[in-house]
């Protein structure tokens, strides 16, 4: 419809006409209540920002002499973090002379790599910087994926035990669905309310 009849429709409503699709021909309009729409957006927002999984970095640090035992117990640390869908940064530490064996530190790289190539995969190749040699494993996407999975099957239980504390049933997880309606920077405000006159006699 023309536009000065859907502004008169939204204005009769009390409701704002905003555009949706300011790109369309002719450009696509609601009408709606621009001040809810704003508040479900941001509730949206944070909805998605709590179920995002948060990738962190931990560094295991190792030395060139490092004894087998202590290599296991930092071993299996990484193993853990990455099954948790993080990533880990294994770090070379030299000291004095040792610098000049940097092939002592490349071989230690090299078993964590064959240690835990079945669940990880280089996000950072071998590297040097000053007296430190490190690299960067990631999660495998077969594991990624099950941490996400793990990750939201715990807000699951999470919100249904907070709806049964509040003696409510919980709502069905949302898939992240965007709405149809992006940005609104088109919006008529509601008339303002008609002032009160004594009849007249």
């Amino acid at each position: 419809m023309p536009t000065d009849q859907a502004l008169a429709r939204a204005q009769a409503e009390g409701l704002n006409l905003v555009e949706v699709n300011p790109m369309a021909r002719p450009p696509v309009c609601k009408i709606m209540d621009y001040g809810r729409f704003k508040y479900e957006e941001k509730k949206k927002a944070n909805e998605a920002k709590k179920k995002q999984v948060v990738v962190k970095v931990k560094e295991v640090k190792l030395r060139p002499k490092t004894e087998e035992h202590d290599y296991e117990t930092k071993l299996r640390h990484v193993r853990e973090f990455i099954e948790e869908g993080n990533k880990a940064k294994i770090t070379i530490m030299f000291r004095g002379r040792e610098i000049t064996h940097r092939e002592l530190g490349t071989a230690i790289l090299d078993d964590v790599m064959t240690d835990t190539k079945d669940i990880a995969v280089v996000d950072q190749q071998v590297r040097l910087e000053g007296k430190t040699m490190f690299i960067v494993l990631g999660p495998n996407p077969k594991i990624a994926q099950r941490a996400r999975d793990l990750h939201r099957q715990a807000l699951i239980e999470s919100e249904k035990e907070k709806a049964e504390r509040k003696g409510v049933s919980p709502s069905a997880p949302r898939t992240g669905a965007a709405d149809d309606a992006a940005e609104a920077p088109m919006v008529a405000p509601p008339p303002p309310a008609a002032s009160a006159e004594p009849p007249k006699a």
